[in-house]
């Protein structure tokens, strides 16, 4: 059953907030100075905030230089970027990169002759283990058709409130983020790790057998309908106002 933070006791233990980027810590696509605030909070706390994103690895890895975090998951969890390292870290194998992208490229033009429409995202060229492409012009219907064209090309699909994304299968949220912090953080047990998201490529972040503390901000209840597994919280207030809902309640706590 889904509650809102007035509930969460269990919010009390986290050490360590894994959350989206685009919808989650923004407002209207910007950063606020009070989630940057925020964020400089939670680390002088001691508390460690990962961000775990589909933006690509050339924007991420500038992020996570930028922002007072501790790491960056970028692309669904295809790669990692630890604030302290300047390399990343790929969590997806891909043998022969160029020949990866060659393949990408051919199954975007293929959904194209479907849906001509459909326009290759502003980032896409900074990207390195997946293809994406505005989300902005579709509908869920076309969506849906989508991922089966995507699945039956061998590729898995998934989309956020900014992007959808042509992926390898297996890789996602969840998958990467769990490889991370068996390989990085091992001392932190799952109680105290929370997710937060509020779109559907963040839905494995949800999956309470993996993360039993996971977190909506309030326009999560867009797609509560599209989504097999759901936060077990929500916050009252949407996008970055529902991020500083959540971690004054942590500090509070």
């Amino acid at each position: 059953m889904l509650q809102n933070l007035s509930h969460g006791s269990e919010l009390q233990n986290i050490r360590l907030i894994a959350t989206d980027m685009d919808g989650t810590l923004t407002l209207n696509g910007k950063f606020t100075s009070s989630v940057l605030q925020a964020l400089e909070h939670l680390a002088a706390a001691g508390i460690i905030v990962l961000i775990v994103t589909g933006r690509s690895a050339g924007w991420v890895n500038g992020i996570k230089s930028l922002m007072p975090i501790t790491g960056a998951l970028a692309e669904n969890g295809g790669l990692f970027y630890s604030s302290h390292n300047s390399e990343s870290i790929t969590l997806t194998t891909i043998s022969d990169l160029v020949n990866h992208r060659q393949q990408l490229a051919t199954t975007f033009a293929k959904l194209q002759h479907h849906f001509p429409h459909l326009k290759e995202s502003a980032d896409n060229s900074f990207r390195l283990t997946d293809w994406t492409f505005d989300v902005s012009s579709l509908t869920l219907e076309q969506i849906q058709q989508l991922n089966s064209l995507c699945q039956q090309e061998g590729w898995g699909f998934t989309y956020s409130n900014v992007q959808c994304h042509i992926k390898p299968q297996g890789q996602d949220k969840s998958i990467g983020l769990l490889k991370v912090l068996q390989q990085y953080f091992p001392d932190y047990s799952l109680d105290q790790i929370l997710t937060v998201g509020d779109s559907p490529n963040d839905e494995t972040l949800f999956d309470s057998h993996h993360f039993p503390v996971s977190v909506g901000v309030a326009n999560i209840n867009n797609y509560l309908d599209q989504l097999k597994f759901q936060p077990k919280y929500i916050t009252s207030a949407e996008e970055g106002k529902g991020f500083l809902e959540l971690s004054e309640y942590i500090l509070q706590s």
